[in-house]
């Protein structure tokens, strides 16, 4: 059990859980987990956290197949500039190692954005917390969960 699975049993919401065997050599946790699952990678989407004008953190949520606007996120949480998060931060303030963040149970509340596309799938995954789980969820109960906004913050 993961503070993801946790937190989605905590809200009352209708959740399911895939496991696969993670396989350590793989380069791309996302790309893995959709080949694995036989989901398309716009699909699953991967919880990445920046530092927004080097003084708060804040999570984006986007599918594995795309790429993470700096400007588009920093402008989404009403800053000038965005850049990937240092590690040590990444698992401090998440409570997850990367590779296996998720968005939810994180050990801290940050301000998270989903990005749009989500709204096109009447589920999607995102990880459950740790290398080869993930948890499939609607929209809704996502945002529910995490305090989300959704925005357009993809390339």
């Amino acid at each position: 059990m993961t503070p993801a699975i946790n937190a989605a049993k905590q809200n009352k919401i209708i959740y399911r859980v895939h496991e696969y065997i993670h396989d350590a050599a793989s380069e791309s946790y996302g790309d893995e987990a959709a080949l694995k699952l036989g989901i398309s990678t716009d699909r699953v989407f991967k919880t990445l956290v920046v530092s927004i004008d080097n003084k708060a953190l804040a999570v984006a949520i986007i599918p594995v197949s795309a790429m993470l606007s700096m400007k588009l996120i920093a402008k989404a949480y009403g800053g000038k500039k965005a850049i990937m998060a240092l590690k040590t931060d990444v698992e401090r303030s998440t409570g997850y190692v990367l590779g296996g963040v998720s968005p939810l149970g994180q050990k801290k509340r940050l301000s998270t954005f989903i990005d749009s596309s989500a709204k096109q799938w009447t589920t999607l995954f995102v990880s459950a917390g740790k290398r080869g789980l993930e948890i499939e969820l609607n929209l809704k109960d996502l945002q529910q969960i995490t305090q989300a906004e959704l925005a357009d913050i993809c390339q």
